[in-house]
């Protein structure tokens, strides 16, 4: 029948309807009160309750109207259409041609599954794909359910509204911005990208940037989207003191994976800006070029890199490169494997400091950064119990170069200049058996092997012989060996009540095995087991060193109990406390090596510091946890920390607190004392404000400190922050931030630069 064109029927007003879209199988259902044929008029007419559904398209309206001489649809009373994909249409009187490719809809309005919204005074559509609203409102705010007549959060109001099906573009002609209904912005022309397009060239909104040497800046970036697998985004920031950044950033997207290409450069107009101290105020041509990427081999293996190279080592961190600005740049390549529980790792790293200060100046750090390649984990474990038991075997392997040691005075050499190289195997087995007490007993074997290389530099083996006078052992080629035949034993006990329960886990260990090969002698280099903390996380540790540069001997015992409990109401706790026990042989942490790595860690002598840890979290998410290091004397603080975080209501908190003793020989002459707190307080629905603050109680210095306010919603996002921070020779550092997010048109705002500079 003639009611058929309708079957066709898509998206008229908003042009997303293309006639290829039918399927021209698809069965129509027709409901109405009356279908009228009028020979006369030639018409066909729907009415009463029309309903029409077609290849997932349904209409309702009161009245349907088919003009067979004219080839015209007239759809009228409480239009509606739904699409298939979820968009739907309400119009007063909806006319259009059979094929739908041209027609004029009277009191428009559009709702898309995007949560977006058109109204119009009416709209037409020509040519098949441009559909033109008069006098059209837009927004991507949703309607206010008590108070459907007042203005959304935003919106643009324009005299014309351009949709084109084809290009997918949307252009406002003679529009202005409005906030809750009051006129901002009078845009005479602008276009956007269709909101079912994902993927659109084009400008993208501008943010603002800046510095007190870089004066004030205005990025204009541009997107291109030249493929649906890659794209292109071009940027350029005026900055009133330094002219003309460029930036570009080529993103490709593959099946097994994808990669990125981003440069940027400048030619800076007024280096002069910078103190002649410092390494900007030496740049004129400054640039920067880095990739990313990471593939898949297969379902097991994966490649990747993360590499970036400019002309000084200050550039992306002066002018905030996004994703390449850190105080520290790590250059690596990789190559990974996991198979169950079998895992391969091969790196290479090359570190590299962004810093102010002079290559020539003694602070300098750049060149004391080392390159590491390669270092190699490998992990094996049998699917199949041996003997009984579980087996681990696990490789690692390091190769390292630094141009230039880095030497902490008379105190530790943390880096030596030359060469160094180490390649260790170990394997470990260990079997739980429980007896009809509830005992686990743990028998635990564990072998190793190291092959150290060493091509230290002159003026390295001068350092380290001025270090450790008659006691310095330089070779170019070590060899050690580790066994270790170890018992736990742990006995959990269950305590039952009416409304907790609770397990007390008195727990021991013995390990017992030769001294630490090269005891009393310094040469080996120390360079990934350089931090040793002694807490209750590491007291049943075999090994409490942090890595495979040093290796622990001697006989010790670590003893201790673990608690756990569960109480009415979701509440539950956890606590354990202990202590270790050197019982024969020659201490590991009580000798020194280049960063004297044990001095006061608490096990320096036979009997270590007490450690304990403590914590409850409630049903909400409050969480309170407490752990420390205690003399095991005096029982007096070496080492704590009490953490206290959650949210009640509309306030949510973290709070910080942590001690350290002086470590002189380590290379901290004075204790450490440091409190922070993060807290946010939400006013209502979409308002709250946010504040954080460290403080250094040993210095009295408010290290750094942040306070702002947000607003958020379904289409409107709006971020202003403030912080400060404080460095230890006096200088204040302040920077301002905000940032607009306007959902379908972009955001807009500021960097993190100091936008009111240095003082």
């Amino acid at each position: 029948m003639a009611l058929l064109a309708l079957a066709a029927w898509a998206f008229p007003a908003s042009a997303q309807f293309d006639q290829e879209d039918i399927d021209p199988d698809a069965q129509m259902l027709l409901v109405a009160d009356t279908l009228v044929y009028d020979q006369d008029q030639n018409t066909v007419t729907a009415v009463g309750g029309v309903q029409i559904e077609y290849d997932g398209n349904r209409l309702v309206a009161q009245r349907v109207t088919y003009h067979r001489d004219t080839s015209r649809v007239v759809a009228s009373g409480h239009v509606e259409i739904v699409e298939r994909d979820g968009n739907r249409i309400l119009a007063d009187q909806i006319d259009v041609t059979d094929d739908f490719s041209e027609g004029f809809v009277q009191a428009l309005r559009v709702e898309t599954v995007e949560d977006t919204y058109f109204a119009a005074e009416n709209a037409e559509r020509t040519a098949g794909r441009l559909t033109t609203f008069n006098r059209a409102v837009y927004t991507a705010c949703e309607p206010c359910e008590e108070k459907p007549n007042r203005p959304p959060l935003w919106q643009i109001k324009a005299r014309k509204v351009i949709w084109d099906g084809q290009a997918k573009t949307v252009r406002f002609e003679n529009a202005r911005f409005e906030m809750f209904g009051l006129p901002l912005a009078w845009l005479p022309v602008f276009e956007i990208a269709d909101p079912t397009v994902k993927r659109k060239s084009g400008l993208l909104m501008p943010s603002i940037k800046g510095g007190s040497e870089l004066g004030f800046g205005l990025t204009v970036p541009y997107y291109l989207a030249l493929s649906p697998t890659y794209d292109l985004t071009v940027a350029v920031t005026g900055y009133t003191k330094q002219g003309f950044l460029g930036e570009a950033e080529w993103r490709q997207q593959f099946n097994n994976g994808s990669y990125n290409l981003r440069i940027a450069g400048i030619e800076q107009q007024n280096p002069q800006e910078w103190a002649a101290n410092e390494v900007d105020s030496h740049e004129t041509t400054r640039g920067m070029i880095a990739s990313r990427g990471e593939f898949d081999i297969n379902p097991r293996w994966k490649v990747g890199w993360d590499v970036m190279a400019q002309t000084d080592k200050n550039f992306a961190r002066t002018y905030a490169i996004e994703g390449y600005s850190g105080a520290v740049q790590t250059s690596q390549a990789y190559l990974t494997g996991l198979n169950d529980r079998n895992y391969f790792d091969l790196r290479g790293y090359h570190f590299r400091v962004q810093e102010s200060v002079l290559d020539s100046s003694s602070a300098a750090r750049n060149d004391k950064q080392p390159w590491v390649l390669p270092v190699l984990d490998y992990t094996y474990t049998p699917d199949a119990a041996v003997a009984g038991g579980e087996l681990d075997i696990d490789v690692n392997a390091q190769s390292l170069y630094r141009e230039e040691g880095m030497y902490g005075g008379g105190d530790k050499l943390q880096g030596l200049e030359g060469e160094s190289g180490r390649l260790t195997a170990e394997a470990e087995w260990r079997r739980s058996f429980v007896t009809s007490a509830g005992l686990v007993i743990t028998p635990i074997l564990h072998a190793r092997g190291d092959a150290i290389y060493s091509n230290l530099s002159a003026g390295a083996v001068t350092q380290v012989e001025a270090f450790a006078p008659g006691a310095a052992d330089i070779r170019s080629s070590y060899y050690r060996s580790m066994a270790t035949a170890g018992l736990e034993a742990r006995w959990p006990v269950l305590f039952s009540m009416a409304s907790s329960s609770h397990v007390l886990e008195p727990m021991a260990q013995i390990f017992a095995r030769p001294d630490e090969p090269y005891h009393g002698r310094v040469g080996i280099p120390n360079e990934d087991a350089q931090s040793l903390v002694f807490d209750a996380t590491t007291l049943f540790e075999r090994d409490k060193f942090s890595g495979y540069d040093r290796i622990e001997g001697g006989t010790r015992a670590n003893l201790g109990i673990r608690y756990s409990g569960n109480f009415a109401g979701g509440w539950t706790a956890h606590g354990i406390f202990g202590q270790s026990y050197h019982l024969a042989g020659e201490n590991s942490f009580a000798s020194s090596d280049l960063v004297n790595v044990g001095a006061y860690s608490g096990l320096e002598s036979d009997v270590s510091d007490f450690v304990g840890l403590f914590g409850i979290v409630s049903p909400g998410g409050l969480a309170v946890s407490a752990a420390g290091r205690f003399d095991e004397k005096t029982f007096e603080l070496r080492r704590g920390e009490v953490r206290a975080g959650g949210a009640v209501g509309p306030v949510s908190t973290n709070v910080h607190y942590a001690y350290i003793q002086s470590q002189p020989e380590y290379g901290f002459g004075n204790d450490r004392q440091e409190v922070g707190a993060q807290a946010s307080l939400r006013f209502n629905e979409n308002w709250r404000g946010f504040a954080s603050a460290t403080y250094d109680i040993e210095s009295e210095t408010l290290v750094r400190n942040t306070f702002g306010f947000a607003y958020d919603d379904e289409c409107f996002t709006y971020l202003m922050s403030f912080s400060q921070q404080r460095t230890a020779g006096g200088e204040t550092k302040q920077s301002f931030g905000f940032n607009i997010s306007l959902r379908t048109l972009g955001d807009f705002g500021s960097s993190s630069g100091a936008l009111f500079g240095d003082r």
